[in-house]
């Protein structure tokens, strides 16, 4: 892996999943009451060995490169290791980024500095564990031009995928972004649809000038999966790499939590008694930054007010007083008080729940104050008149929920 240089992509506006992506970068939206979404791409870099990365930012990025310099800064630049943030310097464009491809070639120059002979490109927004290595194994051994990782999909998620027609040496000999449908099917599973996983190893001297040519192409959308690759099939060496989940489950596990459904779904893939995505593989750790805050604290038992916290994860720094927490994820700093009920939800750093109120389904951002009293999750019309609804029923309160009588100030300098 040391000729390998990994560029992660997280400078996406992530509209998607808006409001949680108002004030942050969605690499930066917590998950899993301890992490960052972008943790869990970073720590698969470093247990493949992969020990260069440039993170590609853009957008609302401030707390995001806080979070990778305090918590990320574990290599040594002089031995030539590092995790590095790039933010748009303009060098060859007077534009923002106008794609994915188009961010790659923006950093052209940081890229030919390191002289790798590949590079491998990473989405900063998917939850899933998986070596490196082994593709870059199978790329050198095919002696592909590109590599890009595959996962098998339902023929009716194809919209929302690139996906790939592969023969049996896993040459990848046709490529369609997003269609509404197809009739591809996995090579050895007729039901299924091989579908890109925005993982891509190249080789940089097949990369630069791909990027160059497309970056002259005024009708391009700049983007990998929409121009560079389609192109790219009949003339390099382009081959599939299936995904091989080190997640250790029977069913393979990726995730791309690009929306509130599917971020909300992945987060309560974890809280279970046996978690779908498993953080605790010692073979396979997931890392973050965290500050330091005293352990989680449950008070009260007496029959009608019992601090518990019931299939779900409590982080350090929060305290369960004379409530009921179930299915639901608590960020650090988090303080439920006496005779409230907390089900299916996620509350974000510095949450503070009050007394006798009743919350479901529902993500909390952080510093939210819920007054005495309150319900959410139980009416959604009447929630759609405070808070953020999805179509499924996720109520979402963020910091500027106005409509109370007394909002809480918050310092919005502070850090997230």
């Amino acid at each position: 892996m040391k000729d390998t240089l990994a560029v992660l992509l997280a400078g996406g506006a992530g509209e998607r999943l808006y409001p949680l992506t108002r004030d942050r970068a969605k690499p930066a939206v917590t998950f899993g009451g301890i992490y960052r979404i972008i943790d869990i791409t970073l720590s698969n870099c470093i247990n493949s060995d992969l020990r260069r990365v440039y993170i590609l930012t853009q957008y609302k990025a401030l707390s995001l490169n806080r979070h990778v310099r305090e918590g990320w800064n574990i290599l040594g630049r002089e031995i030539g290791e590092f995790i590095e943030v790039l933010p748009p310097m303009k060098r060859v464009s007077e534009q923002w980024y106008q794609g994915t491809a188009d961010a790659v070639y923006q950093n052209i120059y940081s890229i030919g500095s390191e002289q790798p002979k590949h590079v491998l490109i990473l989405a900063g927004d998917h939850i899933y564990k998986m070596n490196y290595r082994r593709m870059l194994h199978q790329h050198e051994e095919s002696g592909a031009d590109v590599t890009l990782a595959t996962i098998q999909i339902d023929p009716a998620e194809t919209h929302r995928f690139g996906v790939v027609d592969v023969d049996r040496d896993k040459r990848v000999v046709g490529f369609l972004e997003k269609p509404a449908q197809t009739d591809l099917r996995a090579l050895h599973n007729p039901d299924k649809v091989s579908a890109s996983m925005g993982i891509y190893l190249f080789n940089t001297d097949v990369l630069i000038p791909v990027l160059l040519k497309d970056a002259e192409d005024e009708d391009s959308s700049h983007d990998f999966g929409k121009d560079i690759l389609p192109k790219m099939v009949d003339d390099y060496r382009v081959y599939a790499f299936d995904f091989v989940d080190e997640n250790k489950k029977e069913a393979l596990y990726w995730r791309d939590v690009g929306t509130l459904e599917a971020y909300y779904e992945a987060n309560m893939d974890i809280v279970s008694v046996s978690p779908v995505f498993n953080l605790y593989d010692a073979d396979w750790p997931i890392r973050t930054h965290q500050r330091q805050y005293p352990p989680a604290k449950f008070v009260f038992a007496e029959p009608e007010r019992t601090g518990q916290a019931l299939d779900s994860i409590v982080s350090a720094g929060c305290i369960v007083s004379g409530s009921s927490v179930r299915n639901s994820i608590l960020s650090p700093d988090v303080r439920v008080n006496s005779y409230t009920e907390v089900d299916a939800s996620i509350l974000f750093s510095h949450v503070n729940i009050g007394r006798h109120c009743k919350i479901r389904k529902a993500i909390i951002d952080r510093d939210v104050h819920i007054p005495e009293g309150t319900t959410i999750g139980y009416d959604t019309e009447a929630d759609r008149q405070r808070y953020f609804v999805t179509e499924t029923g996720i109520t979402v309160v963020t910091r500027d929920y106005s409509l109370f009588e007394n909002p809480v100030t918050v310092d919005y300098f502070t850090s997230e």
